[in-house]
């Protein structure tokens, strides 16, 4: 293996360091290191943060190929910073069986660019009926130990405290996509003076509220993790922090895009903006940007979901939902958070790393960038502002929600286990 020093770089954001990099691993830190035979990368002026980790990707392999691929996706994925990424089981056919998750997790391990640990199914097809095979994919080569029917919520009680229960035997969480599907038919936006202005259908904030309040219960009465994917409103930061009041086992995670964008986007009648859950209220935003924060919300994670141009560039009724979020999360993060004041750099790599990590029990990943972790590490450059450029992305589509909008910082290198994915703001 390849040995580098680092130079110069600021450590979560503090005062410059030298990051000696050896047999996949961090051999030393400190200043004036001996980096004899080692090749040189100049970090002045960088930030050095451990390598991102994503609880929340869609590669839509097997399936939906037109889309993204898993090679596409981790390409993306280094770009942005990220050195592993959780795969979501909605692809076609889903990751409900050992053999899906194991073809995820070789695929990615074929790729090279990220670790990709894929995330199973809770039911069979995600249709919310019967169990999926959770043991067997949590004992596969992929050691699955998240699951969710992400894109579909597990509605009915029942299954879900079984699957609560199940996942307790080795360790697994369970990741709900909260929301109540009667109270959300045919919705397309969030309920409230601007759908009712637009003449869209609304889907209220109750419906992602409903659920996360019973899940809460249900964990708690199981003695069971659960995590919450994608909050997006004021009222599930409170049912969350009021459970974490009480002991409740349960996670949550923010995506960027609602911790920066509000649902008066919608007023352009622009399907780049229809997402699940959709864009919320300013007030949302800003008590998620405040739950980050104080560590009521855990993590933020990107729910990166691509989709081929017809997909999106149609009427919004018909448009698919979601955004792609990989190579814009750390700006948009950067933009929302740092630039506010709300967390500092080393809050920056709790809530994109170390965190999300811990929450999918990646022992490899989310370390501390000090001697004798894995060299996972992401220097990235918050200085410069710069326009969103949709063609000049990795992901193999374009819909972000971000096009045209001014973000701060840009990811100049991403080192997975010592060997750099992405070197000068260049793919390797």
């Amino acid at each position: 293996m390849s040995t580098y020093i680092i130079k110069g770089a600021r450590i979560l954001g503090g005062e410059p360091a030298d990051l000696l990099v050896r047999d996949g691993v961090i051999a030393e830190t400190g200043t004036g290191l001996d980096g004899s035979g080692a090749q040189v990368v100049d970090a002045a002026g960088l930030v050095a943060l451990p390598g991102l980790v994503d609880l929340h990707t869609h590669l839509r392999e097997p399936g939906r190929e037109d889309a993204e691929t898993v090679e596409s996706g981790t390409k993306a994925a280094a770009m942005g910073g990220y050195t592993a990424v959780h795969a979501m089981a909605n692809t076609d056919p889903v990751a409900d069986t050992a053999g899906v998750v194991e073809q995820v997790w070789r695929l990615g391990r074929e790729a090279g660019y990220c670790d990709v640990q894929p995330v199973g199914a809770v039911t069979r097809g995600i249709a919310g009926e019967q169990l999926a095979e959770l043991g067997a994919m949590a004992d596969s080569a992929a050691a699955v130990r998240v699951f969710s029917d992400d894109g579909h919520c597990v509605s009915d009680a029942v299954i879900m405290r079984r699957a609560l229960e199940y996942v307790k035997a080795f360790d697994g969480v369970v990741a709900q996509h909260a929301q109540e599907p009667r109270l959300t038919e045919g919705a397309q936006m969030n309920e409230g003076e601007m759908s009712a202005a637009l003449g869209l259908r609304g889907w209220p904030a109750v419906a992602e509220e409903a659920i996360i309040a019973r899940d809460v219960l249900l964990a708690q009465h199981v003695g069971s993790r659960l995590h919450v994917c994608h909050v997006s409103t004021a009222g599930s930061v409170e049912i969350i922090r009021w459970a974490k009041s009480k002991g409740c086992p349960v996670t949550a995670e923010v995506t960027p895009h609602h911790l920066l964008l509000d649902d008066g986007k919608a007023g352009t009648y622009d399907p780049i903006f229809k997402v699940n859950p959709p864009l919320r209220t300013a007030d949302d935003v800003t008590a998620l940007r405040h739950a980050l924060a104080d560590g009521t919300i855990d993590c933020v994670a990107t729910d990166h979901a691509p989709h081929p141009v017809e997909a999106k560039e149609t009427e919004w009724a018909v448009a698919a939902m979601g955004m792609i979020g990989l190579e814009t999360a750390l700006p948009a993060v950067q933009e929302a958070m740092v630039e506010t004041g709300l967390l500092d750099w080393a809050g920056v790599a709790d809530r994109m790393s170390h965190r999300p990590a811990e929450i999918g029990r990646l022992s490899g990943q989310g370390r501390p960038l000090e001697a004798g972790s894995p060299a996972n590490i992401t220097l990235y450059d918050p200085s410069p502002r710069r326009a969103v450029d949709p063609s000049a992305m990795t992901s193999k589509s374009r819909n972000t929600p971000f096009a045209g909008l001014e973000l701060p910082g840009r990811v100049v290198a991403t080192f997975l286990r010592g060997e750099p994915t992405v070197l000068e703001g260049k793919l390797q």
